[in-house]
C-alpha cells in the first residue's frame, strides 16, 4: 500500500475486513476480548500480536486501521490514536520527557498547547525555552546537551507563520533532540513532515481528517519503536486512546480528506485574491499570496497555502466583530478544517487565556480573525466576504 498514491491510500490503507467481508469498515464497539482458555489469556498479555487485543484503551481493531491508514498518509512507520488532538500533543510530550529535560519550542501556539508546555511540563520540571519559530538563529541559540525535544506548529495558530520543518530539524538533530511537529493548519494531505525530518507529527483529527464536525480525535505518528515502545505504553496507562465509534467516523472522513482539502484550498486562494488590498484591512494573511513572508517556503514545505487564512481589519475589536456578525454563509465557531467555513475571534475565544502582552507578541490583535474556509462554491464565498467587509 505504500507505494500507492495517497488517495489510494485513504480508501483502502489498513482495511481489515471480517469473516462477513463487509465492504464499509467495521465498528468493534467491544471493551474487552474473550479468551479461549487461561493459558491463552497468559499468552496474549506476555506477547500481544499485531491483530490480538486485551482492552480497548490498549488497542481495538477499527482503531487499528484507523492508526495504519494515517501512518501510510503521512508516510510514518506506526501511529497510536487518541481520545483529541490535544491527548495527542500532551501525549507526545510527556511520554517522552521526565523532571530535568529540556525542550525548545515556537512560541507562536494554539493556547492548550502553551498550557502544557508552561504549564504542565513545568509543573513536573521540565525546562522550556520559548523561541520565534521563524528564526532559525534562535533555534539554534536555544540548543543545550540536555535538549530533548522541539516543538513547533508547521503553521502556527492563528497567524500562520510557517516554521521550516527542515531547517528546525537539522539544528535539533545536532544535540540529538526529537522533532516534535504539530501539523493541524499544514493538513496530512499536503504534509510532507516526516520526510523532511519531522521524528513525531501530531494531529487534531477533529479537524480535516472529521471534517465534519462531529467527532474529537487526535493521533501521534513516527516509528514503529517510538509509538509502541514510548507513546503506547504512557497512553495506554493514562486513558488517552481513541473510542472505536470515533475511529470509524474518522476512517469515512479519510476516504474524502484530499477532496475537501484542495477544496478549501481553492477557496481559500478566491478569497485571498478578492480580498488582499482591501482598504478594511490592515493586513491579509495567507502562505498561498507572495505578500506572506513565508510564501517560499510554504510553497516548498506544502506546494499550496491551505486552508487557513486570516484577515486583521482596521477598527479593532469592534470591525471583527461587526464582519463576524455580518457573514451570512461562514458560520462563528471553534473548530477549523470543517466542510462548513467557519470564523473565529482569536483573541476573545481560542487565545483568551493568553495575557495581552502575549498575545500582542505573537501577532494576536483585536481586529484578527481566522478563517477556516469550507468546501462551498468559492464565488459565494467570496461575495460573503466582500459584503460583511462593506458591513463595517
Amino acid at each position: 500500500m505504500s507505494e500507492r498514491g495517497k488517495r489510494t491510500n485513504l480508501v483502502h490503507g489498513g482495511t481489515k475486513r471480517s469473516q462477513w467481508n463487509e465492504v464499509s469498515e467495521a465498528i468493534f464497539l467491544t471493551q474487552g476480548f474473550v479468551y479461549d482458555n487461561a493459558e491463552a489469556a497468559e499468552a496474549r498479555f506476555l506477547n500481544t500480536g499485531p491483530d490480538e487485543y486485551i482492552y480497548a484503551r490498549y488497542g481495538n481493531p477499527t482503531v487499528a486501521m484507523f492508526e495504519e491508514r494515517m501512518a501510510l498518509l503521512e508516510g510514518a512507520e506506526d501511529g497510536f490514536a487518541c481520545a483529541s488532538g490535544m491527548a495527542a500533543v500532551n501525549g507526545a510530550l510527556t511520554s517522552m520527557l521526565k523532571a530535568g529535560d529540556h525542550v525548545v519550542s515556537a512560541k507562536a501556539l494554539f493556547g492548550s498547547c502553551l498550557y502544557i508546555l508552561e504549564d504542565v511540563l513545568g509543573r513536573f520540571g521540565v525546562d522550556v525555552t520559548f523561541v520565534d519559530g521563524a528564526n532559525l538563529d534562535e533555534w539554534r541559540a536555544a540548543m543545550r546537551p540536555d535538549t530533548k525535544a522541539v516543538f513547533f506548529e508547521s503553521m502556527s495558530n492563528p497567524t500562520l507563520e510557517v516554521i521550516d520543518i527542515a531547517g528546525v530539524a537539522a539544528i535539533a538533530h545536532e544535540v540529538g533532540a526529537l522533532v516534535v511537529v504539530d501539523n493541524v493548519f499544514s493538513t496530512p494531505v499536503y504534509s510532507k513532515a516526516i520526510e523532511q525530518g519531522a521524528d513525531v507529527v501530531v494531529y487534531s483529527t477533529t479537524k480535516h481528517v472529521d471534517g465534519q464536525g462531529r467527532c474529537l480525535g487526535g493521533i501521534i505518528l513516527g516509528t514503529k519503536d517510538h509509538i509502541r515502545g514510548v507513546v503506547e505504553p504512557y497512553m495506554k496507562h493514562t486513558g488517552g486512546s481513541l473510542s472505536p465509534f470515533n475511529a470509524w467516523v474518522m476512517l469515512k472522513g479519510l476516504e474524502t480528506v484530499a477532496l475537501r482539502v484542495r477544496a478549501q484550498t481553492e477557496g481559500a486562494v478566491a478569497i485571498a485574491k478578492a480580498c488582499e488590498g482591501h482598504p478594511k484591512l490592515e493586513r491579509f494573511i495567507y502562505p498561498g499570496l507572495k505578500s506572506h513572508p513565508q510564501y517560499d517556503l510554504a510553497m516548498r514545505q506544502l506546494g499550496a497555502g491551505g486552508t487557513m487564512l486570516s484577515l486583521v481589519l482596521k477598527g479593532g475589536k469592534e470591525a471583527a466583530f461587526r464582519f463576524l456578525n455580518a457573514l451570512e454563509i461562514a458560520i462563528i465557531s471553534n473548530n477549523l478544517g470543517d466542510a462548513k467555513s467557519i470564523v473565529t475571534h482569536p483573541a476573545t475565544t481560542t487565545h483568551q487565556r493568553l495575557s495581552d502582552e502575549t498575545r500582542a507578541d505573537l501577532g494576536i490583535s483585536d481586529g484578527l480573525v481566522r478563517f477556516s474556509v469550507g468546501i462551498e462554491d468559492p464565488a459565494d464565498l467570496v461575495a460573503d466576504v466582500l459584503q460583511a467587509l462593506d458591513a463595517v
